[in-house]
């Protein structure tokens, strides 16, 4: 790995995405470049901090793909090198990438809006015990809350999704030229629905504002495929997506420990 001067956010950390087609012709032992590969990509997940989801990818976009997260920037953009000089890397070839960070959404509630709340919904208060009591819990839930989306642990499901999105600018429905308590108004609704799908799809939403050639990048894992489209259809009729989002392209994996994505790929036994 590099010794190079860290390249870590004041706030959350690097996700880079990588696509490859694989061209199993070009390898003269197939079976000691897909051992020496899976090596690596453990000995990577095995380091603190950093961790590797390793996918087959569904269709004829890319045969193999791979999702880092880690602090540092320049670990990841390091790992990437070494895996191109590595015997498996003569085979594969890059079909896309992309580069995002970990981030807190700007719209997620606070506690002077939880402990408003509280007052107006359900009749607490402000300043009794209850009261104080159920915003002192609804700051420590937050609290894991900001460490899960800034810091993840991702599991390991079955089924990876990926897809790039921006907030549309156009004439009439300009996203960015809405009030701040609109937005979060709408966003606020549009949480609501992917809460529902707590335990069956887990959402992984990342920046790539200046980064990358869309805004955000969104990762959905589940065991269920099912229940990817079903989550995706049903934020297609939330205003935020129906009225102001554009869409990229969706790739979708099948997540694989990296000895099995190997046998797979037809590279082990």
């Amino acid at each position: 790995m590099s010794t190079a001067e860290p390249v870590t956010a004041s706030e959350g950390w690097g996700v880079v995405h990588l696509f490859f087609h694989l061209r199993r012709e070009l390898l003269d032992d197939p079976v000691h470049a897909a051992g020496d590969f899976s090596k690596r990509l453990q000995a990577f997940g095995a380091r603190d901090g950093y961790q590797v989801l390793t996918f087959s990818v569904l269709g004829q976009k890319a045969d193999v793909g791979l999702m880092l997260l880690g602090p540092d920037l320049g670990v990841l953009d390091a790992f990437g090198a070494e895996l191109a000089a590595s015997p498996l890397g003569a085979a594969l070839l890059p079909a896309a990438s992309y580069v995002s960070l970990t981030e807190l959404s700007e719209y997620t509630s606070t506690a002077e809006d939880e402990a408003r709340r509280l007052v107006e919904e359900e009749g607490l208060v402000e300043g009794s015990p209850d009261h104080v009591e159920a915003v002192r819990a609804f700051t420590d839930r937050m609290a894991a809350y900001a460490e899960h989306r800034l810091h993840p642990r991702l599991p390991q499901r079955k089924v990876l999704s990926f897809y790039p999105m921006s907030k549309r600018r156009a004439a009439t429905d300009n996203w960015y030229l809405l009030p701040f308590a609109d937005r979060k108004r709408l966003m606020g609704g549009h949480a609501r629905v992917g809460r529902s799908y707590r335990g069956r799809v887990l959402q992984l939403i990342t920046t790539s504002v200046g980064l990358d050639d869309w805004e955000w990048g969104v990762t959905l894992l589940a065991d269920d495929p099912k229940s990817i489209t079903d989550i995706v259809y049903e934020m297609r009729f939330d205003e935020v997506s129906a009225r102001y989002a554009e869409f990229g392209p969706f790739v979708t994996g099948l997540v694989l420990e990296p000895d099995a994505l190997m046998a797979r790929l037809g590279l082990a036994p």
